[in-house]
């Protein structure tokens, strides 16, 4: 986003003789000293005049006073001063009808986010009290709070991320009725959950912001699977940190500050399959097929969160690889070129250093994978295979499992160095075909 360029939108409206201020979380970044993400620009313009003063618009928000205006390639969204009439699907008022700044301000959701600034001076108008609660750390809901969460349900996470990335205490009322209205949130849609998650999980703070929705009653709501952690005992030689909520926070607490949000979310889920698969044997406590559980859960709650193939694909597989590291001082090489090879090794091993860093320390796994990595910094991991299908055919194996299940063996003699080079990859193959033929 370009301060110019919201401000040349802001002088346009100015100079056909409305009123028109910079909103929101824009104001609270800038007087926090944080750089600005988007700049949303209210009006006292309805959305037919500013669609009139610029060339470039799109009316997405047009029935609630939204329009975007494109700068640059770079949408801006300028909103009609308005307050919101009816309505009770938890998102979205029955209507809306043109207002003062005054009363615009007033439907907004914390103080600390009902700050205005003249888009030309740089003066901060408040008139909720937002400027003295982001001195005092606080996230306060304006008005009744109990209202604003009956008017968006997603504000209750929202008040959440903001204490969480801020540092920010909640303040007490609102603290009380985000408790209160916690199960408004199951008329919240999954894709609106999964935007609030991410924005959660990414940055460091991400610990504390699973913390406050676990107090305040809300991961029960949106996540139970995570809730059911508590209490779950782990085998204290393992895991002497404790149960498998607090092991759940100190890994996503361990992870590095730069994360994906597949990571962030596979991090979190590593263990979902703990709490249905616990057992008390005489042994020790065990979760046997843990792994395999966690795994299907997973996939579960990516589809409750509406999560994209691609996304879903990478979390589920980092849930059903996490433990895998515990077999790579016995692992066959070519087991470990063809690990080192996927798509997402590279936050699988980043897992295992937080999961090992939140329980027992033990990084067993890694010499081995470092000096791996080091022999094959300059070669590829899976060099294309020697053999194809058709060299198999040709030697009158029919079509079937049997032609996959050759060539993978060659492919593990070649990642090996036992096949070196075609010529003697298909000396090999003719041998193993006559004796799996003459067994």
């Amino acid at each position: 986003m370009s301060r110019a360029e919201a401000r040349a939108i802001a002088a346009r409206l100015a100079e056909a003789g409305h009123q028109v201020v910079f909103a929101g979380g824009s104001v609270r970044d800038e007087l926090l000293g944080r750089e600005p993400g988007d700049i949303d620009i209210a009006s006292s313009a309805t959305p037919e005049q500013v669609m009139a003063l610029f060339p470039q618009t799109v009316a997405v928000g047009r029935a609630f006073g939204v329009v975007k205006v494109i700068q640059q390639g770079r949408e801006y969204d300028v909103a009609t001063f308005r307050r919101d009439v009816g309505g009770d699907d938890g998102r979205h008022p029955a209507s809306v009808e043109p207002a003062s700044l005054e009363l615009d301000v007033q439907r907004r959701d914390f103080t600390i986010n009902g700050l205005v600034q003249d888009p030309f001076s740089g003066e901060v108008q408040d008139m909720v009290g937002g400027r003295a609660d982001l001195e005092a750390g606080l996230v306060r809901a304006i008005g009744e709070p109990g209202q604003r969460f009956l008017e968006d349900g997603l504000r209750l996470l929202r008040g959440v991320r903001f204490a969480a990335l801020f540092g920010f205490e909640l303040e007490p009322r609102t603290a009380a009725a985000m408790r209160e209205h916690a199960q408004r949130l199951q008329r919240v849609s999954g894709e609106r959950v999964r935007q609030e998650l991410e924005r959660m999980l990414v940055p460091p703070t991400r610990r504390r912001a699973l913390e406050l929705l676990d107090e305040l009653g809300l991961l029960a709501v949106i996540l139970p699977e995570l809730s059911a952690m508590h209490g779950v005992e782990q085998p204290p030689q393992f895991h002497p940190e404790g149960d498998v909520w607090v092991h759940t926070c100190l890994v996503l607490e361990s992870l590095p500050d730069e994360v994906s949000f597949e990571l962030a979310l596979g991090t979190l889920l590593h263990d979902v399959g703990k709490p249905p698969t616990f057992r008390r044997a005489p042994d020790r406590i065990r979760f046997d097929g843990h792994v395999e559980r966690g795994a299907e859960m997973a996939q579960e709650i990516c589809a409750r969160l509406r999560l994209s193939r691609d996304t879903t694909r990478r979390v589920v597989a980092l849930v059903a690889d996490h433990l895998i590291f515990m077999n790579v001082p016995s692992m066959r090489p070519a087991r470990l070129r063809r690990l080192m090879a996927e798509a997402h090794f590279d936050e699988l091993l980043t897992l295992y250093k937080a999961d090992c860093a939140g329980c027992h320390g033990d990084t067993h796994a890694l010499p081995v994978i470092e000096a791996m990595l080091a022999q094959l910094a300059e070669e590829a991991l899976v060099p294309p295979p020697l053999l194809t299908g058709a060299d198999v055919l040709a030697l009158g194996v029919p079509p079937g499992p049997r032609v996959g299940a050759l060539l993978n063996e060659a492919v593990d003699l070649q990642l090996e160095g036992q096949l070196p080079d075609r010529g003697r990859g298909l000396a090999w193959l003719a041998r193993r075909v006559a004796a799996q033929e003459g067994g």
